[in-house]
């Protein structure tokens, strides 16, 4: 299977020795509501199916890739020295052959690295982990001055279909009250305000408080298009993309 397939290519000026890759939900074995690239192995997916979906990437990859076991929280692995499976929300790496990887169906995905090609990381910014700082604690993690970093922000759910509560644009006011930005009323009933929020923009609010200026990514919607991703919010049980990084 080649990888235009089942996958995105991050357009992304990273360093040539820095290799990325999105995937979409095309291309594997796994059966409805999982069909057919899930990568998930806690959503109720046949495990030989997933196993089978994980294998068809190991010829792109130079090893295992480090999976996380997803919490929404703001705890960074190093991949280098991790086993898989460690509690955490992203993951960095230095060491090169060593793949970072996140999975999402409607969370943001962040891939980092530097300019010199010297370090990577993978980040899962769902909006709890977002307002919570996981993108902060992945560039703490990876050493790098903010201006030298490069991010790429892949397939998430749009502001349009995303939809929440008062608390949640509160939550991010209380970090930053430019955050109000990022949201648009969508309804007052029986006492209660909704809005729709757009993560993209609060992601692009958080990576260039830290100084982070090179952002790229941002245009792929998980819930408005059913034929290529996975979306959570849009059909509740569904399957997992995942988003690697690693040093060639």
């Amino acid at each position: 299977m080649s990888f235009p397939e089942y996958g995105i290519r991050p357009d992304w000026p990273a360093p040539e020795n820095v290799r990325s890759l999105q995937t979409i939900r095309i291309g594997g074995v796994s059966p409805s509501p999982y069909d057919s690239f899930n990568l998930g192995d806690h959503v109720g997916d046949a495990p030989q199916a997933v196993a089978q979906n994980r294998q068809q990437l190991a010829a792109l990859m130079p090893s295992e890739p480090v999976w996380l076991q997803q919490v929404h929280g703001t705890l960074v692995a190093d991949a280098d020295n991790a086993g898989c499976l460690i509690q955490a929300d992203a993951a960095f790496a230095r060491r090169r052959g060593t793949v970072c990887v996140v999975m999402t169906a409607d969370c943001l995905p962040v891939l980092l690295c530097d300019e010199a090609g010297s370090a990577v990381a993978a980040v899962h910014a769902g909006w709890k982990g977002l307002a919570a700082g996981v993108i902060e604690s992945a560039v703490a993690a990876i050493g790098v001055a903010p201006h030298k970093l490069l991010a790429w922000l892949g397939p998430a759910i749009s502001q349009r279909a995303f939809e929440v509560g008062e608390d949640v644009r509160t939550t991010f006011m209380a970090h930053d009250v430019q955050a109000a930005e990022a949201f648009i009323a969508a309804s007052h009933v029986g006492g209660v305000d909704k809005y729709f929020a757009d993560i993209y923009l609060l992601a692009r609010q958080r990576l260039h408080a830290l100084g982070v200026q090179q952002i790229y990514g941002g245009e792929h919607c998980t819930y408005s298009n059913s034929e290529r991703y996975f979306s959570y919010r849009r059909d509740s049980v569904t399957g997992r993309m995942g988003s690697f990084i690693w040093l060639e």
